[in-house]
């Protein structure tokens, strides 16, 4: 709150079902995922730093999650294309990274992560550390 900021990688997806502030937070919560398989992350927005880098179609093996009471007030980076892999349940508007400006915060949530496969994957690990840059405003600080 009031300047702070909150990065969620994950399974911050999947906690605190009971608390609606942090519900809305987050973005969203975890509803169910498949096994782990290759699917293409769409990326839909390109000018924030965490998705700057990223090729439009982003291919990557992963745990994926379906989530429910999505907040509608979140922009979302990049989407799942259910058509890439099997169990998808959000549809055609299946978000998978977003960020938001919460009450007087910055809030960035990205539900890749669950491999440890993941965090060797340059451009996990640039769009990770990316969303934590913006979302506590620290590039004025590393400039």
């Amino acid at each position: 709150r009031s300047g702070g900021g909150f990065a969620g990688i994950h399974s911050a997806a999947d906690t605190e079902y009971e608390w609606p502030w942090y519900g809305k937070l987050v973005g969203g919560y975890f509803k169910s995922h498949p096994h782990i398989q290759e699917a293409v992350v769409k990326v839909i927005n390109t000018d924030h730093p965490s998705t700057k880098h990223l090729p439009k179609h982003w291919t990557r093996r992963d745990e994926w999650y379906n989530y429910k009471n999505l907040n509608p007030e979140v922009t979302v980076l990049a989407q799942l294309d259910e058509q890439t892999y099997e169990g998808g349940e959000n549809g055609s508007h299946h978000p998978i990274a977003w960020h938001h400006s919460y009450e007087g915060g910055r809030a960035f949530y990205t539900g890749g992560g669950h491999t440890s496969e993941s965090y060797i994957e340059p451009d996990f690990l640039q769009h990770v550390m990316k969303g934590i840059i913006w979302a506590g405003d620290l590039q004025k600080v590393m400039d």
